[in-house]
């Protein structure tokens, strides 16, 4: 290693490092004081060299803006990891590396750096809530192995947004699930119910990378696994032979990606540009507003109003004034103001998208139905007719894929009043949309899950499918 400038601080050290390396010599060094001399700056060498070889010194004056000086940052992962622990313990072993080693592979690079792109939207969020309730700020990397920060991630059992959570888990969370909001994809509701949960298991189990593994399986399967080892108080690793398979990948997997995270320099991993705005604000919002509307009212694409809430099922923001419901909008240019006063605040027609009769939804008490499947019904069929996802069907009803056949009973949670559809139909309702260059009927059809090309020629009149820009077309949403 070679140093190309020593502070006084680094000098000290070495001396320090003298005195102390001084006091291992042989106890009878030879007699001739010259062989003597060479004999103890050898083994002054051979030990500082030792030294050199396991730390970085690290130059940090164009950093700090300081005098000149050196840090000491560990050179094995084992090192680093421990630099990096704080409250939750981060363990080096044999799992731990193959996950490391997974992660900086070229392949991976890619993803990682997505992920610290995002990771400048998402963490600030993550480390308000989890510094509020008393969570270690550095589980933040946890929602990475649970969703690679996607707010629309959905597993194969069902477990859905940043944090993952069941139905029956989120509920026990308060978050708010029904035909209007999924606040499992809400970053900052979604948040405080994982910090909730890590917490009380943590409260439980007394360790956090315990807390962390019921996070995946389940407080039920922690203590089978604790009963099973007969330990009294168990840590983590005391116990995994005990948890599920996937579980026992999943703690290795948190604590390589948190390492990797901190480390990503050191790999060459450059974080991406994020997708989504940095600076934002929140309102809240007493009425239901269409987020086409705001976005239209910010002069910006729709997708970048829905990347910042993906928790709104149905692009429309349904607060009232018992009620009021979040909107997280981008920083806009004051010329703005004007317009998107006049999106929250004025009864549009629009807001026929929800209610037929313009009355804004109560957040009605749930109720749950049980629809028997008929001849020729799909998933998709029957969740429209109750306003909910086929992804809420699969979890209601353990399916592990989308087929049903005729006379299948299925369990359905829906808004008590939507729960007989037969007793109240909706009435037909409508949006105005209006003709852009280069719109044809089948793709304003596409952009509408309730629309088609003939019901909108139908409904305005239409006798061919030509359509000009400007034209003002009525649009059946419900």
């Amino acid at each position: 290693m070679v140093l190309t400038k020593i502070s006084a601080v680094a000098v000290g050290s070495m001396l320090c490092a003298h005195v102390a390396l001084s006091e291992t010599f042989p106890p009878n060094p030879p007699i001739d004081t010259l062989a003597a001399k060479k004999h103890i700056a050898h083994h002054m060498a051979l030990q500082l060299e030792a030294i050199a070889d396991s730390i970085n010194f690290v130059d940090l004056d164009e950093k700090l803006g300081a005098s000149p000086r050196f840090e000491l940052v560990p050179a094995t992962i084992e090192g680093r990891l421990a630099y990096l622990q704080k409250a939750v313990p981060l363990t080096y072993n044999d799992q731990v590396q193959s996950y490391i080693d997974g992660y900086s592979t070229e392949r991976y690079k890619g993803h990682l750096s997505r992920m610290m792109g995002l990771s400048r939207y998402y963490f600030p969020i993550y480390e308000r809530v989890f510094k509020e309730v008393g969570v270690p700020q550095e589980i933040k990397y946890l929602s990475i192995v649970e969703s690679a920060l996607n707010p629309h991630a959905v597993s194969r059992v069902g477990a859905t947004g940043l944090w993952q959570f069941m139905f029956a888990t989120a509920k026990m969370y308060d978050l708010t699930i029904d035909s209007y909001i999924d606040e499992r994809k809400d970053p900052i509701a979604a948040s405080y119910a994982a910090a909730a949960y890590l917490l009380d298991a943590y409260n439980d189990f007394g360790d956090w990378l315990l807390a962390i593994a019921s996070y995946n399986c389940g407080k039920g399967n922690v203590l089978r696994a604790i009963q099973r080892s007969g330990l009294a108080n168990p840590d983590y690793w005391a116990i995994s032979r005990f948890l599920p398979r996937e579980t026992r990948n999943y703690v290795p997997a948190f604590i390589a990606i948190t390492y990797m995270m901190e480390y990503h320099e050191e790999y060459g991993i450059v974080p991406a540009e994020p997708t989504i705005p940095m600076q934002t604000e929140a309102v809240w919002v007493q009425k239901n507003v269409p987020l086409s509307g705001v976005a239209k009212a910010l002069e910006m694409d729709e997708e970048v109003i829905k990347s910042l809430n993906p928790a709104y099922k149905r692009g429309v923001v349904n607060g009232t004034t018992d009620e009021p419901k979040r909107l997280i909008l981008p920083e806009a240019h004051p010329q703005a103001y004007p317009a998107l006063y006049a999106v929250l605040n004025t009864p549009n027609k629009m807001q026929a998208f929800y209610a037929a009769n313009a009355e804004l939804h109560k957040g009605a008490d749930e109720a749950e139905v049980t629809h028997r499947v008929r001849k020729g019904e799909t998933l998709g069929k029957i969740a429209n007719r109750y306003h909910v996802t086929v992804q809420d069907l699969r979890v209601w009803n353990n399916l592990k894929k989308n087929t049903i056949v005729p006379g299948q009973r299925l369990r359905v949670v829906t808004s008590a009043d939507q729960s007989d559809t037969k007793a109240k139909p909706a009435a037909p309702s409508y949006i105005s949309y209006r003709v852009k260059k280069g719109d044809t009927l089948s793709g304003i059809a596409q952009k509408y899950r309730t629309a088609t090309v003939s019901a909108i020629k139908t409904d305005n009149g239409l006798r061919t499918n030509r359509i000009t820009p400007g034209m003002t077309l009525k649009i059946k949403v419900k």
